[in-house]
């Protein structure tokens, strides 16, 4: 078949994703088969079958103690108004913890409890029972006893027990070989030389590590270009050699998609396309009695498709169960919408604010990296389901400890390059206290402390009528709670423009006069309203502005466009712009502050935090940044249902 012959396919259909899963797991019938390994480099692996033990432990009677070996009878007369008297070699031997007890002695005596008087003679006041302070012969275990089942997962503490009972190979069922097929012509090896277009090939090196801690044994390919002949003969290469192929990118309904083409060709499909949001263009199937499994190209739906799919697999054939993630229970901090008809799986950060748990929902695109790596947990909004509410009890499956998730900050607010430095000197004190950072915007960071969704709240926000920054917006939004706003940071904010100002930017002005991209941020932010008050002062209307209903949620995604589009202009933080390699056009400088509870601002997290911040080597780290002066030995200010009542020093 050539590659114009290929006609362009939709989904076969969205089924259900426990429903696809069963259909594949029954059809796969490989045999499971079995190594011997040396028990010294068997951790991790699964047994094959039963292990029962070749050696007693102890296989001789054992001193438990230091001390001396007797027969217990010769002691009955022993007595504080009674000492006995006994000699070695007569009556005694000496033994040290672990020496043979030869026959006919029954019994140690400890060596605290004898009273030596020469080297011959020792003296005893009290009599002991047979086989006191002695480990019998099979104490641990009798030869012929099983040691450990079949279908368990080695530990430490397994490998010792099978070496004491003898055991010096040990049967484990032989890894099942994975093979990992990245697909795509824009496709790159790992590298920090990229152009436009290209696209750095991560997904392999992350299903491997999946398949290897899942007990697998992964073997990741080449790049395989967008050519039908060349997948084709890959994929029949791949899976002579391997019991299971992976195929990663073009599993989708486009028109350099031939997975599912080629599969069905050489084999057979019984899947395209699963109910699941994101995961949906999923391609299960076999060829020659092995599972090929196509998994979309979008980082996130792939690695919920390899726990969905892969995993499963893997368990399957190595005879364990999969394993599952601790849950608990926590309040949605914010709407999820839902579709009807499929599973929705969210990302979420989740902290203890207020003694209740929050759960905070991340970015749900499926090509965002970052989500899995800073999630805490995972929300499953059932496919009957339009959503769920916020304030509403759900279940979060965690990837983090309950323990970490109990310590963990919760930030919401202004984005600002020093918070994830902050975040680094707390857990260098404290290795169980992070920052966990949602990136929302200044007036959505004094909510989310008003509602008890977060521990701590940037914010920057101009009041244009007084020139003061934050605590006239702190009293009017942060109502109905006992709060504490931090001054922190004095921060340089301006243009970020290409490197020499090729456009001549120098204010607002220009943006119209020379037909300038802006690049925006999100409502609520302080940068924002900056800006808003800007166009103001100058008289030009939000509509004059190109791009101005475009929103970036973070300074450095600001800068990242500028540099990246050509004629473009942003507003932010030096400190961003230096990242990125821009020229800064200075405008002013800004209070940027930190908004909490009094409660958390008087707890163990609030006075680390605090400790941090006062510290010279924060301080020091955050001026390398450049455009930033710490506030010196901040003074808190107190509100009161955000109402000012004091401003107190700390010690």
């Amino acid at each position: 078949m050539k590659t114009g012959d290929f006609q362009r396919q939709i989904y076969l259909e969205d089924k259900p994703r426990i429903v696809a899963r069963d259909e594949l797991l029954n059809a796969w019938n490989l045999k499971r088969e079995t190594e011997w390994l040396p028990t010294k480099q068997a951790l991790g692996r699964i047994t094959a079958s039963p292990i029962f033990a070749e050696l007693s432990a102890p296989h001789y009677h054992a001193s438990a103690m230091d001390g001396i070996a007797v027969r217990a009878e010769t002691t009955y007369g022993a007595h504080e108004m009674n000492p006995l008297t006994l000699k070695k070699g007569r009556d005694f031997i000496f033994v040290d913890t672990g020496d043979p007890i030869p026959a006919p002695l029954d019994a140690v005596i400890m060596i605290e409890k004898i009273h030596q008087l020469d080297d011959d003679t020792v003296e005893i006041i009290e009599p002991i029972t047979p086989w006191q302070d002695i480990r019998p012969i099979g104490e641990d275990m009798v030869h012929g006893e099983m040691i450990l089942p079949q279908g368990h997962r080695l530990r430490p503490v397994d490998l010792g027990a099978l070496l004491a009972g003898g055991i010096l190979q040990v049967p484990v069922v032989q890894r099942p070989r994975v093979a990992i097929l990245p697909t795509g012509s824009e496709l790159v090896q790992p590298t920090t030389e990229v152009h436009p277009g290209d696209i750095i090939e991560f997904n392999g090196t992350v299903f491997a590590s999946y398949v290897e801690e899942w007990g697998g044994d992964p073997f990741l390919q080449p790049i395989t270009k967008d050519d039908p002949d060349l997948l084709r003969r890959t994929l029949r290469e791949q899976v002579q050699a391997a019991d299971l192929v992976i195929v990663n990118a073009g599993s989708s309904a486009g028109s350099e998609d031939y997975t599912v083409h080629i599969l069905n060709e050489l084999g057979e499909v019984f899947t395209h396309g699963v109910a699941t949001r994101p995961g949906k263009p999923v391609i299960l199937g076999m060829i020659d009695g092995k599972p090929v499994i196509g998994l979309p190209g979008y980082p996130v739906s792939a690695y919920l498709a390899m726990e969905w799919f892969v995993r499963p697999l893997i368990c399957h054939y190595l005879g364990i169960p999969e394993p599952q993630r601790s849950t608990l229970k926590a309040r949605l901090g914010r709407r999820v919408v839902s579709n009807m008809g499929a599973e929705d799986f969210v990302r979420v950060n989740v902290g203890q604010v207020d003694g209740q748990y929050i759960a905070l929902p991340l970015t749900r695109a499926a090509g965002v990296t970052m989500s899995m790596v800073r999630a805490d947990g995972l929300l499953v909004v059932p496919p009957d389901s339009l959503g769920l509410e916020q304030g509403e009890e759900v279940e979060i499956q965690l990837y983090q400890s309950q323990a970490a998730i109990d310590k963990s900050i919760l930030f919401s607010g202004s984005h600002d390059l020093t918070i994830d430095l902050l975040s680094s000197h707390m857990r260098t004190r404290d290795v169980e206290r992070q920052i966990i950072a949602a990136h929302t915007g200044s007036m959505a960071g004094i909510l989310a402390i008003r509602k008890g969704e977060a521990h701590l709240a940037g914010i920057h926000l101009l009041d244009t009528e007084t020139g003061e920054y934050n605590r006239s917006f702190v009293q009017r939004f942060a109502t109905g709670k006992a709060v504490v706003l931090l001054p922190f940071l004095k921060r340089a904010q301006g243009w970020f423009v290409p490197k020499g100002n090729p456009d001549g930017i120098h204010e607002v002005s220009d943006l119209v006069k020379k037909e300038i991209q802006f690049v925006n941020r999100q409502k609520g932010a302080g940068t924002r309203v900056l800006f808003d008050h800007l166009l103001r002062k100058a008289g030009i209307s939000p509509e004059q502005i190109e791009g101005y209903n475009r929103e970036m949620f973070t300074h450095l995604s600001v800068a990242a466009e500028v540099k990246e589009r050509p004629h473009s202009v942003g507003l932010g933080i030096y400190s961003a712009a230096k990242a990125m390699g821009l020229d800064f056009i200075y405008l002013a400088d800004e209070s940027y502050d930190l908004l909490m509870t009094q409660e958390f601002f008087e707890s163990a997290g609030g006075r680390l935090l605090y400790k941090v911040i006062s510290s010279p080597q924060f301080v020091e780290e955050v001026n390398r940044l450049g455009g930033y002066k710490v506030v010196d030995h901040p003074e808190p200010i107190y509100f009161d249902d955000a109402t000012t009542t004091t401003t107190t020093s700390r010690d």
